[in-house]
Formats: structure tokens, sequence, C-alpha cells
């Protein structure tokens, strides 16, 4: 679901953006296995795009990048320990799940379709590599 929120004003600056939710199931399950909500926001003065958004396991994020108004792909960006593009998370997954990256793509595919890829990497107790934590799928506009 997308909604949009309209401009918010932070003294000069001016954000445009979208009210998201989203809640994935297992076909058959009725319980989700994962939820998330947040906002799409759109900086045109700096040509940033940001994702805010928060899981309810524990986890808040916002990832940006640079996204010229032209582009039809782009990626966004957020490092645990960023001051502007960040990663917080619950103490017990600080510890034993700790996000230290997440990375986004999407592509617009055309007027009704983008694709997305995320990654998501965490730091694990006993793994001496980042476990990827990988998704990506294609929407499409659907309209009632």
């Amino acid at each position: 679901m997308f909604e949009p929120i309209g401009a918010v004003c932070n003294h000069e600056q001016v954000l445009y953006g979208l009210r998201y939710a989203t809640v994935a199931r297992r076909l058959g399950k009725i319980d989700p296995f994962h939820e998330e909500g947040g906002y799409w926001l759109r900086d045109s003065g700096e040509q940033q795009v940001l994702r805010c958004f928060i899981i309810p396991r524990g986890v808040a994020l916002i990832a940006g990048g640079t996204v010229t108004p032209t582009a039809t792909s782009f990626t966004l960006v957020a490092e645990a320990g960023s001051d502007t593009c960040g990663i917080c998370s619950n103490r017990f997954l600080d510890k034993e799940f700790k996000t230290v990256r997440y990375e986004l793509t999407v592509t617009m595919l055309d007027a009704n379709r983008f694709h997305y890829k995320e990654d998501s990497q965490l730091r694990m107790p006993g793994r001496p590599d980042l476990f990827h934590h990988t998704d990506g799928n294609t929407l499409t506009r659907v309209t009632a």
C-alpha cells in the first residue's frame, strides 16, 4: 500500500513522500512472517531519495541515495554508525544479528511496474563472513 503524504517542510527543505506498509505471509498462512511500515521521501533540492522504515522486531532504518529526476534505476544505502543514513537495532539484535549495511536497488520497468533487489548484511557471532539476507521482486500497479 502506498499513500501520498504531500509536502513536509523542514525550514527551507521541502520533502514529498509516500507512506507505505508491507505485510508478507507465506502461502496458505494467516500470520505474517514480515511486516514493515515507513515512508519514501524525495528531497528535490538535494536530489535525494530516502526510504525510512521500522520493523516490529526492533529495527529502524533510513536508507538514502542521490537520484536524478530522469533516473530509471537507483540505489539507496544505509550503514550502521552513519549519522544520516543509518541503522538502529534493539540490544538483542545488535548483539546477535547486527545489520551493518542495507542496499536497495530499484529499477523502473515502465509506468506501472518496478523491480527491487535488496540486501541486508548481518554480522552474527560464530560466522566469519557477513550473512546476506536478500529479497527481490517485481511489483505491478493494481487499480480497484
